[in-house]
């Protein structure tokens, strides 16, 4: 796993508080941008079953 810059979603669009990742040191970093000093650091198998819960609608009742 190579070092990133942020990214942010696709589905973002020109919309400035979303919520960006990158990729430091086999980390893996998350973070809103409109409160970028505040970052959270997980690992990319945690950061993948996230994701994937995500996709399967595990956090849809929280809408």
């Amino acid at each position: 796993m190579t070092d990133t810059e942020w990214q942010k979603s696709s589905f973002s669009g020109s919309v400035e508080n979303c919520v960006e990742v990158r990729t430091v040191n086999g980390a893996v970093e998350l973070r809103e941008s409109d409160e970028g000093h505040v970052i959270i650091p997980t690992t990319p198998a945690h950061f993948a079953a996230f994701l994937q819960a995500a996709k399967t609608g595990e956090f849809d009742h929280h809408a």
